[in-house]
């Protein structure tokens, strides 16, 4: 998935293998942060997963 979204057509436009490296860092922080998911009833990961506890809480 990182490879198809985020690499294929790029490839030209990467110019240091520095700059590459905070593409794949930022992606994957997007990934598994802040994308919003269906599945996930509209949330993003993080924000599903601190669902339950809130519940809890109050």
């Amino acid at each position: 998935i990182l490879k198809s979204e985020m690499f294929y057509g790029y490839e030209k436009t990467l110019h240091s293998l520095e700059q590459l490296e905070q593409s794949i860092i930022d992606y994957i922080d997007y990934y598994n942060n802040k994308r919003i998911k269906v599945k996930l009833k509209g949330l993003g990961p993080v924000q599903y997963r601190a669902k339950p506890l809130d519940k809890l809480v109050v």
